[in-house]
């Protein structure tokens, strides 16, 4: 198996262990799409998104592994009252991971996370559902 979806698998387990403001069953996937009608439950999919490989010393290498976690519920109402809990999920998805080692895969530790979607305005807009997306970088030397 691949190391980039070993450690979107180890992402997935920790997440699915971890103890969160909210509960979380996340699933790995290729898209993080669903039907707007599954969203009425919070929705957390893990997608392997890049791998950068370079050289670490003149006999090592590293691989730079990207994980996105999309974070995808439509709430009952566009107030910020219905957003703050999922935003604030987010951050708190980000806070576990933040320079750790994956239990399940100790090779990988996460060295950078990045919003790169905070939220979708479209998709608020177009569909009533919040979507964030934060990108994990894990580093395996």
């Amino acid at each position: 198996m691949p190391v980039i979806t070993q450690i979107a698998d180890a992402v997935v387990a920790t997440l699915n262990t971890a103890t969160l403001s909210q509960p979380v069953t996340a699933t790995r996937a290729y898209l993080p799409r669903a039907e707007v009608s599954d969203l009425k439950s919070l929705k957390v999919t893990i997608v392997p998104s890049s791998v950068v490989n370079a050289s670490a010393s003149r006999s090592q290498s590293q691989q730079d592994i990207a994980i996105d976690v999309a974070i995808q519920k439509k709430p009952g109402n566009e107030q910020n009252a219905s957003f703050d809990p999922l935003l604030a999920l987010a951050e708190e998805i980000g806070d576990l991971f933040r320079a750790k080692r994956l239990e399940t895969f100790p090779l990988a530790a996460c060295i950078k996370t990045e919003f790169k979607t905070i939220y979708a305005p479209e998709h608020i807009e177009n569909l009533r559902t919040f979507t964030s997306v934060l990108t994990l970088t894990f580093r395996v030397i």
